[in-house]
């Protein structure tokens, strides 16, 4: 607080008196200025009366300065009042003018300077105080009014959040209003909605029934062609083809690989019936009659291989080398690639195979280089190796129990029907009373006749309802098993073996074995004499069980393998290389050092310590979760389904119940593959994909390896049946908020497509439905938050196809009616193969 003014008393004096430090602080504060003015006026009327009193003294011309309470020096005023008075102090009134002093300017000066700064700051404070000064009365009469505009302001916020709540609540109660009234209205309708979506996926029925036409026109197609090719479905066939080939002898190696084509061709057709044919029409014993006749043929056609290796061996000193004097040949085909080297000359030097045009080879060790040995090679590009995957018995549990339920209910209804036309005819016959008998019975034996023949009409119409509903039930449970997550893994895996169900081989087998020389062809009086071994080919073992004789540790070290990789599959990731364990039957990774790999050049080179068939694993996995997806229609029942991964972008072409690859971009650039623009069914596309490397199919235990956006299998299987119905004219697509809504519910992106090019500009709708109930959401992709509100105007429904039934054009749903049934299920195929609801 300011010092209080009192009156008669000078602002220097007031400004002087001691006070209290914080008063003190306080006044210096706000009188600083005022201070220093004075302060800079004392000192000078200190110098005045200094300047009288030297005087008198001879030859002092300058005046000496005088400092007297912190006053500024003789002749120098402070920087502050030559600030304010400048027009005084040029020059001083009173500083040395050719060498004398003039003290009576310096009087006038300061006279001056009263005048014009005191009365002004005084007037300033005494303002200040005044003002600061507010009496007991006026203090609580500011107290009252500021409570009373307090109170009045709590008064107006209340009465204004009392509106805004009750304009809130009104508007809940009329959304809420709003809301029963489109469910009740759904309600209304959803029966008869229901109704028409089952009469459009009857498709689903009926593609399956031209499935099975088609399976029996092929079965037609190859006892007609009398080519002398087995059916592998039929088991005698097959029994009688294996057992003819077994007798046959000395067949060379381009004899078995062109034999071997047609073996591959039979176990491709009984792997494509296992997976085509629908669980519900498999039998036990007919799934073991065909894995059966698989193994046979699998065994087969590699014993005929060891045996024409052992042929071509025993002529390996006629097939010499002139250079090298070793036998070295190589064998390539569509499906397998034969390297074969015989070291005949045993050169301890020659420890460097390669194979000429190739930069496949080996590194082998002394031991070797001097030892009756050959070395072979043999890469098919397939993979009989790996155990064939058994079919999981709760699906043919569950198909069997799906099957049996629908038919107990179609027997049903037919003993139904005959009862109730056994009734009729029984109250006819009572009701009849007429004179003339032999006319009434001839009438009532015609009508009787008339009545069976409609009564056998209706039966027939009703069982055919009751099969078409059979077929539709058990398509349903096997489209329903597709989906479904296993509960748990399969089994435990030891230390370095290879989970397949997280790997896949790619690239096929390396079969390499290192083989005893056999004894070799000697020419005699124009005879080729020749010992052939009862055993036949025999391995050489490396290294050796028993190794008492040699002396140093490191006598058989691990043998230097280089392999080209087969160009037709892409690894995303450097590959891992697995060699099969005889014993346990499966894969594992131990053995194995010094891998490396040269992705440009495709050659990996590795180290293993003993030989034998070898693989290429990649992680089945990598391609998932899918970054985003898109399915867009292309032209009449023609479709483009486009998935992004992190790695690749797949464009897949579906039309009737055909697909082709249309288009792979690894890292943003094309990529061409053997498989584009290659039409094949559903399920062999799959699996060619899968064995290229490019596998976006997830399995039942995917999911202990991925993680997923669940959802609940019955709404993604609902999900995917309605959007094959819609996709001939509109386009779907990946949104960001099916992962933020719950798991009973889907949302994508919708929008109206009937052109074959891709809009520029696509003005995408989102689409939520929960397998009972769709609608269309109010917010969009770039919305901030969100929101299951619907969007203005519309309404919800029990499908999908009444929902867009309300804003689609004419063309848009001729086109949805008009979808043949086999691209309605080729594209439900797909969806429900890739799941890309719960995997993107």
């Amino acid at each position: 607080m300011p010092h209080p003014v009192v009156p008669g008393q000078s602002i220097l004096h007031r400004l002087q008196t001691p006070r209290s430090g914080k008063q003190k602080k306080t006044s210096l504060r706000l009188h600083s200025r005022t201070f220093r003015h004075s302060t800079a006026i004392k000192a000078s009327d200190r110098s005045d009366s200094g300047v009288r009193q030297h005087r008198g003294r001879a030859g002092v011309g300058v005046r000496q300065p005088v400092r007297e309470g912190g006053g500024a020096p003789h002749g120098r005023a402070p920087a502050r009042l030559r600030g304010l008075a400048r027009e005084d102090l040029r020059p001083f009134p009173w500083a040395p003018v050719g060498g004398a002093c003039r003290p009576d300017n310096a009087g006038a000066f300061v006279h001056k300077l009263r005048a014009q700064v005191w009365p002004t700051t005084e007037a300033v404070l005494a303002a200040e105080w005044k003002k600061k000064k507010i009496t007991k009365a006026e203090r609580l009469k500011q107290l009252q009014e500021e409570e009373e505009r307090r109170q009045k302001e709590e008064e107006e916020a209340r009465v204004k959040h009392e509106k805004e709540e009750m304009e809130r609540l009104e508007i809940q109660r009329i959304e809420k209003e709003k809301w029963h009234q489109l469910e009740a209205k759904d309600l209304e309708r959803r029966h008869e909605e229901l109704e028409e979506l089952y009469l459009l996926e009857g498709c689903f029925p009926e593609a399956e029934k031209l499935k099975r036409g088609t399976r029996l026109l092929a079965q037609w197609k190859h006892y007609i062609q009398c080519d002398g090719s087995p059916d592998p479905s039929i088991s005698p066939e097959i029994n009688t083809f294996i057992s003819l080939w077994k007798e046959e002898t000395n067949e060379t190696l381009e004899e078995v690989i062109a034999k071997g084509k047609l073996v591959l061709n039979l176990i491709e057709k009984l792997k494509l019936i296992l997976l085509e044919t629908p669980p519900y029409d498999l039998e036990d014993k007919n799934i073991k009659q065909y894995q059966g006749s698989i193994l046979e043929l699998q065994e087969l056609l590699h014993l005929k291989f060891n045996i024409a290796t052992e042929i071509l061996l025993r002529q390996a000193s006629t097939l010499a080398d002139l250079d090298s004097g070793n036998m070295e040949k190589v064998i390539q085909d569509e499906n397998v690639t034969l390297y074969m080297w015989a070291n005949l000359k045993k050169n301890p030097r020659y420890r460097s195979v390669r194979f000429s045009e190739t930069q496949t080879g080996f590194e082998i060790p002394r031991i070797l280089a001097t030892s009756d040995i050959a070395l072979r090679l043999l890469h098919t590009h397939y993979d009989h190796v790996t155990p064939l995957r058994p079919v999981p018995a709760s699906l043919q549990e569950r198909t069997a129990t799906v099957t049996d339920f629908v038919k107990e209910e179609v027997k049903n209804e037919e003993a139904a029907i005959s009862k109730e036309l056994q009734e009729e005819g029984k109250q006819r016959e009572n009701e009849s009373n007429s004179v003339h008998e032999e006319e009434t019975k001839f009438e009532e034996q015609g009508d009787s006749e008339v009545q069976m023949g409609v009564g056998q009409e209706e039966s027939e119409a009703t069982k055919g309802e009751l099969e078409m509903k059979l077929l539709s039930e058990t398509v349903l449970s096997a489209q329903l098993l597709l989906i479904e997550n296993a509960n748990e893994k399969p089994c435990f895996f030891e230390d370095n073996e290879v989970d397949l169900c997280q790997f896949t081989t790619l690239g096929g087998v390396y079969h390499l074995d290192i083989l005893e020389l056999p004894p070799q062809c000697k020419p005699m009086k124009g005879w080729m004499i020749v010992e052939i071994l009862k055993e036949g080919l025999r391995k050489y073992i490396y290294p050796p069980e028993t190794t008492e004789d040699v002396e140093t540790e490191n006598a058989f070290p691990p043998i230097e393998v280089t392999l080209e990789v087969q160009e037709n599959v892409i690894f995303f990731e450097d590959p891992v290389v697995a060699r099969w364990d005889g014993e346990g039957k499966h894969w594992q990774t131990d053995g194995i050092s010094n891998v490396s790999y040269k992705s440009e050049e495709r050659l990996l080179t590795f180290s293993l310590e003993t030989f034998g068939p070898v693989t290429l694993i990649q992680d089945t996995h990598i391609n998932m979760p899918f970054q985003s997806w898109e399915l867009r229609p292309l032209d009449v029942n023609k479709v483009l389904l486009t998935v992004t991964t992190v790695f690749t972008e797949i464009q897949i072409q579906i039309k009737e119940n055909l697909c082709m690859l249309a288009s792979i971009k690894l890292n943003n650039k094309k990529h061409s593959s053997i498989l584009e623009g290659k039409w094949m069914t559903p399920i062999s596309f799959i699996c060619a994909l899968k064995e290229a490397g490019l596998n976006i199919f997830p399995s039942g235990y995917s999911h202990f390896y991925v993680v997923i956006n669940y959802k609940d299998p019955l709404v993604e299987l609902k999900a995917y049946r309605q959007l094959a119905l819609l996709s001939s004219a509109f386009a779907f697509g990946w949104s960001k908020w099916n992962t933020v809504c719950n798991s009973k519910k889907v949302i994508v992106k919708l929008m109206e497509h009937l052109t074959e090019e891709p809009i520029q500009k696509p003005n995408w709708t989102l689409l939520m439905f929960s397998g009972d109930r769709a609608q269309r959401l109010k917010i969009n992709e770039n919305s901030e938050t969100f929101s299951e509100a619907l969007k203005e105007e519309t309404e919800f429904h029990s499908t999908l196809y009444h929902m867009v039934e309300d804003f689609a054009s004419k063309k848009a749903m001729e086109k949805i009616r008009s979808a043949s049934c086999q691209f309605i299920d080729s594209v439900c195929y797909m969806l429900l193969s890739t799941r890309l609801l719960s995997y993107s």
